[in-house]
């Protein structure tokens, strides 16, 4: 039996990697930073049907040596989820430190443990900042992590991968490498915590957003990203490559039009111009936080490594969005 690392495994999407790896008869080992919370991923696990003999939890975290042997021992593969990301005002320190030495650290012992591959979760964030603006990209496109208004965490996820794809490059390949490059991860979480990027569904649903701003982005699937992680780890084709996801790219309006022919009447029936967004955004920190790419298209909806690479068949995100807005209403979040 074959056995995989995850790291994050109390993460959004490093708990839907372990589930779809138990579920397809693999051994995983998972990692977490506080051990107080391992029983968190049993009971989520349990809970949606999923054996656990053949998962073990260590502790162990992306700034210490500590731990990390005991987690990649015997296994053959790694997926490097943990990272940190968080939409409050967090100083760059809080991103790129962690990011990077995580990176670095993840590589450096699997390269000590024989791994056969490495799969890293990365983001579009780590695309869309290039000098150049446009509004389509795809897997050739790189930011610039010295670009004036690149956020911290674009800026993390972009010097992480870099100093993945060197690593393996200045160590003469000692495992096999890809990456995933996905857009807003979205749908339902397999613990009580949505995740930071469902807040933007949050956001619409709970009528915190009362009016549609004119933000748009890429929209997946966690299932389906979880299920790219284990196709590019088991596809030979997907060596040093990365793969850009996205199932959409829709903006916040048709969200709330998606959202209100579903039931969810809080969601917003009007949309405001862009020159008002500043405005609201004095009341959420999520909207400053995309204050940005306020009117702007960005979109990776023509990269196709995915699909042409890994056979990679999203589901649709309108039933990504509508799912998780359920989810949200039953954990009492709408008022």
């Amino acid at each position: 039996m074959e056995k995989v690392l995850v790291t994050g495994a109390t993460g959004y999407i490093g708990l839907h990697c372990i589930q779809q790896l138990l579920d397809q008869g693999y051994a995983v080992n998972g990692s977490v930073r506080s051990p107080e919370r391992k029983d968190e991923i049993y009971d989520a696990l349990k809970k949606h049907n999923t054996p656990t003999e053949n998962l073990k939890i260590f502790t162990f975290n992306l700034t210490e040596d500590d731990g990390w042997d005991e987690g990649m021992e015997g296994c053959d593969y790694l997926m490097h989820v943990a990272s940190p990301l968080a939409l409050a005002n967090h100083g760059e320190e809080f991103f790129v430190g962690p990011a990077v030495s995580g990176a670095k650290r993840a590589l450096k012992f699997a390269k000590k443990h024989n791994l056969k591959k490495v799969v890293l979760t990365s983001s579009v964030a780590a695309i869309y900042e290039t000098t150049v603006l446009k509004e389509y990209y795809d897997e050739s496109d790189w930011s610039d992590p010295n670009k004036d208004t690149i956020n911290h965490y674009a800026k993390s996820k972009t010097l992480a991968e870099m100093a993945a794809w060197d690593f393996v490059k200045e160590e003469n390949n000692p495992f096999e490498l890809a990456v995933i490059n996905p857009a807003l991860v979205i749908g339902p979480s397999l613990s009580g915590d949505i995740g930071e990027s469902n807040k933007a569904i949050e956001l619409v649903a709970t009528g915190k957003m009362p009016v549609g701003v004119p933000i748009q982005f890429g929209y997946v699937d966690v299932r389906d990203v979880a299920a790219a992680h284990i196709l590019a780890m088991q596809n030979p084709n997907s060596n040093g490559k990365r793969f850009a996801l996205s199932e959409k790219d829709l903006w916040y309006k048709d969200v709330a039009k998606i959202l209100r022919a579903n039931g969810f009447d809080k969601a917003p029936k009007y949309s405001v111009p862009a020159w008002i967004t500043p405005l609201l955004a004095v009341f959420s920190k999520e909207l400053r936080f995309s204050l940005p790419y306020v009117g702007r298209v960005r979109s990776v909806r023509d990269a196709t490594n995915a699909k042409d690479i890994l056979g990679w068949k999203p589901r649709p995100a309108e039933e990504s969005i509508i799912e998780i807005a359920e989810q949200i209403r039953e954990l009492g979040l709408i008022k």
